[in-house]
């Protein structure tokens, strides 16, 4: 388990983290989600010891990370996995850890196979692609068998074999009761694969809820509506209080009804509707509208 208490990091003058309070659970996947310079990798850092709070705590398992007695065994990360010297083969890497750790050699070879580099262990790591580096990058932080893992973007560079190899792993490490944390930038493969979400914003808590709850509170429902009668419809609709937007291929999408008021409307007035669809908020759209007023950069032409 990951505990942080009234977390905070200052550089200067600038508010990297202020103040951030939540647990994540062992047996699920979290997500941890925010803008760019919204503290995401300061948090992750100072879970690791790689920065100091300011003040604040953040403990795993009960302990400051540079209290474990085997950080290793305790907790796995990755927070930059092309942070490896160019000139070393994948298995001398990790036998380099291995071997500071009292790792056996045996571990080496078992977390190779496990992230499909067997067959690549002996070259040289400058030679590899981004996503062959992400999955020396997982190898490395399940080196240790840990049961706490910290994985800053870990699907950043796979193919999409990669990705469902990471997703799969992952749930099934949650499953065997470990903590798994993990950052993305990709909305559409955090929302199948975190079970709970952590939203922050230029450094505070803005959400912490199983990601189910945060999709159904932050993105608004909407109904997409196709009719060959579409001005007149969107009148009707925008008279009775409706939201009107418009979608693609000539389509209204309409909030603040349900889809039955929308069809009682149009069957009252005699119009014809060609589609009638509610359409579920997304995790995407419930992201954009949360963390929309702590963006560090704004498209004035939106």
């Amino acid at each position: 388990m990951i505990a942080s208490r009234a977390l905070t990091k200052r550089y200067d003058a600038k508010l990297a983290v202020d103040a951030l309070s939540f647990d994540v659970r062992p047996g699920i996947v979290t997500g941890f989600l925010g803008p760019n310079g919204a503290g995401k990798s300061t948090t992750m850092r100072m879970m690791l010891g790689l920065d100091l709070p300011t003040s604040g705590s953040v403990l795993i398992n009960g302990k400051r990370y540079a209290d474990h007695a085997a950080p290793l065994h305790e907790v796995g990360a990755l927070l930059e996995a092309r942070a490896i010297h160019p000139g070393r083969s994948a298995r001398n890497h990790l036998l380099s850890l291995a071997l500071t750790c009292g790792i056996g050699k045996a571990r080496v070879d078992q977390v190779l196979d496990m992230v499909g580099l067997t067959e690549v262990a002996q070259k040289r790591v400058g030679g590899f692609s981004l996503g062959m580096g992400q999955r020396l990058g997982v190898a490395a932080a399940l080196l240790g068998d840990p049961q706490t893992l910290i994985l800053d973007e870990p699907v950043n560079g796979l193919d999409l074999d990669g990705i469902r190899w990471i997703r799969a792993l992952l749930t099934r490490l949650a499953d065997e009761g470990r903590t798994v944390f993990l950052s993305s930038h990709l909305m559409s493969e955090m929302a199948v694969t975190a079970d709970h979400v952590v939203v922050i914003g230029k450094g505070r808590l803005l959400r912490d809820q199983p990601m189910a709850d945060f999709i159904r509170e932050a993105a608004a429902d909407s109904i997409r509506v196709v009719t060959p009668e579409r001005e007149r419809l969107a009148e009707l609709l925008r008279t009775s209080g409706a939201t009107i937007t418009d979608g693609s291929d000539d389509a209204l999408v309409v909030a603040g009804t349900t889809s039955r008021d929308v069809g009682d409307l149009a069957a009252g007035a005699g119009i014809t509707l060609w589609e009638l669809a509610p359409q579920t908020g997304s995790l995407e759209d419930a992201y954009l509208a949360l963390t929309r007023e702590s963006l560090d950069y704004q498209d004035t032409a939106s």
